[in-house]
């Protein structure tokens, strides 16, 4: 491992048993998953990547395909207590990180006390996070950002790991608001969930309905999370890794990338989606029990990490072109 960027504080043969070790729980936290969610290969192990790597996910998918149970079967895997919030139209910022309200002491003084929302959590779902309006979607940036809110000048540290899991229906668009483009920033990925295949969708009708349900198991710790988060930013990465991430995520940007694609973008890429990119690489790897990551990680996460930061010009959805063959075609020229 002569082609490696990283300063982990350890010998290679000692970095190599933590991963191995935090590599087989991971394994069997994904086999466990995998018990109560069928198929979805992908999307899970993009959710899981996400959480690794320390980061917050955008679940798209239209209703009925278990984005909710997915969400609730991490928690319970993975140790981390869960709460949920339904985002409507009239969700105020309250709603989510809580308020002050007033208190009579027995000494008959009146006081505030502060009243935490559902954001104090380790693992938050909203659920149909593009229904509330931007003032209530913004009451999340600070949380999804810095980690801690601000109420009425008091600065309240959110638990750790904290990680939002936000779903949103790609069809149905009245009365949504589409998300700004600095929350959506913000989200390492955007993890589609599709249709199941047949063979997928026969096991769903006949084991969901039936009175001998599985259900999730832990497997994990919030603590052991959290080792595992902090391995990851230990592991090495090759240079050669580093240069495609840089040059796949520049040639994203209008005016510095191929003219063939980059005429069709109104905004690319920027840095913080290769800060997404270079930990999600390492979490893929380390899931599929590996200590290096290679450009075939690279490959297969360019368009969760890369899809919800780029914009197609007018132009561009004019003549029928989508953001997925963008990306395929940066990562077919690039990579």
């Amino acid at each position: 491992m002569n082609d490696v960027k990283s300063e982990t504080g350890m010998s290679e043969s000692e970095l190599l048993a933590v991963a191995e070790g935090i590599s087989e729980q991971l394994m069997t936290a994904r086999e466990a998953i995998g018990d109560v969610i069928f198929g979805q290969h992908e999307a899970v192990e993009n959710t899981l990547v996400t959480l690794l790597a320390g980061g917050h996910a955008l679940l798209v998918g239209v209703p009925g395909l278990a984005k909710t149970r997915l969400v609730e079967a991490l928690g319970i895997v993975l140790g981390l207590d869960s709460r949920r919030v339904q985002f409507t139209p009239d969700l105020m910022p309250s709603d989510i990180i809580g308020s002050e309200v007033m208190e009579e002491g027995p000494d008959g003084r009146r006081q505030f006390r502060f009243l935490k929302g559902p954001v104090f959590t380790r693992l938050l779902m909203a659920d149909e996070i593009n229904r509330a309006s931007p003032r209530t979607q913004s009451a999340l940036l600070q949380a999804m950002q810095e980690y801690h809110v601000t109420v009425a000048g008091e600065r309240y540290d959110l638990p750790r790991p904290f990680h939002v899991l936000a779903t949103q229906n790609p069809i149905e668009q009245e009365g949504t608001y589409p998300l700004p483009e600095a929350q959506l920033d913000r989200f390492l990925m955007q993890v589609d969930v599709p249709y199941p295949d047949e063979a997928t969708e026969r096991r769903i009708l006949v084991e969901t309905t039936s009175s001998q349900e599985k259900q999730a198991r832990a497997v994990l710790s919030a603590d052991d999370l959290a080792h595992a988060q902090a391995l990851v930013r230990r592991m090495p990465i090759g240079e050669s890794v580093v240069d495609a991430i840089l040059s796949l995520t520049r040639a994203a940007r209008p005016g510095q990338g191929r003219e063939e694609i980059t005429r069709h973008l109104a905004w690319g890429a920027g840095p913080r989606a290769g800060q997404a990119l270079m930990l999600a690489v390492r979490a893929r790897a380390l899931i599929q029990g590996r200590l290096a990551p290679s450009i075939d990680d690279v490959s297969a996460l360019a368009n969760p990490v890369l899809k919800h930061r780029l914009a197609l010009s007018f132009a561009a959805r004019a003549e029928g072109k989508t953001v997925d063959t963008l990306i395929a075609r940066l990562v077919e020229l690039l990579l």
